[in-house]
């Protein structure tokens, strides 16, 4: 296996002008801004929108990026959930991490929960079971640069430090001669939450 990317964006797409697109943008560059000086010739990010072309077969080459991915940067919004296959990618990264955690003791989890937007009632348990999350949702169009943006900074930081932590090991343990084309993605989970009811009482 060849470590390609630090990071594995994995987010719900939103309109070109929106504010999930403005996020990942901000986002995606204050990431790569600090995690450059620690990777060899490695790509700082993998992000679809930027990697994939018209002809790609999706599911094979995004199955094959989150393999050769250090970790998974989850960009949360309710639209995250609700989606099938984002889902899907949440899914996958818990098995590679469940695959790598047979190689070595794991220093922290796979994907880095990243909250834009605040579900109304609360987050999923997939998300606020987890040990670490960072919440950005105070994040507005009007917010601009993350990589110096004093407010965001001490958590793009803490974002950088768990990757680079998971990309020494991943080098030193990852077998010899193993094959990310055989990673396949796994099939659509179940939604994460019931749905609420909607219907009023009847009198």
């Amino acid at each position: 296996m060849a470590i390609r990317y630090g990071c594995f964006f994995s987010y719900a797409h939103g309109r070109r002008d929106g504010l999930m697109n403005q996020f990942k943008i901000a986002l995606s560059d204050a990431i790569r801004c600090y995690l450059e000086p620690y990777f060899d010739n490695e790509d700082e990010l993998f992000i679809d929108t930027e990697q994939l072309g018209g002809g790609d077969d999706i599911d094979r080459r995004i199955a094959r990026a989150m393999c050769e991915s250090v970790t998974m940067i989850l960009i949360y919004s309710p639209k995250y959930e609700a989606h099938g296959y984002t889902r899907r990618e949440f899914a996958a990264m818990q098995q590679i991490e469940a695959e790598r955690s047979r190689w070595y003791t794991m220093p922290s989890h796979l994907i880095i929960p990243v909250i834009m937007t605040m579900h109304p009632a609360r987050l999923p348990p997939q998300i606020a079971g987890s040990n670490f999350y960072v919440d950005f949702s105070h994040f507005t169009m009007a917010t601009g640069d993350l990589k110096s943006h004093p407010e965001f900074l001490p958590d793009i930081k803490k974002i950088v430090n768990r990757i680079v932590i998971q990309y020494e090991y991943l080098k030193k343990y990852t077998p010899v001669g193993h094959d990310c084309n055989q990673f396949v993605l796994p099939d659509v989970p179940p939604v994460w939450r019931d749905l609420p009811d909607l219907t009023f009482p009847k009198k």
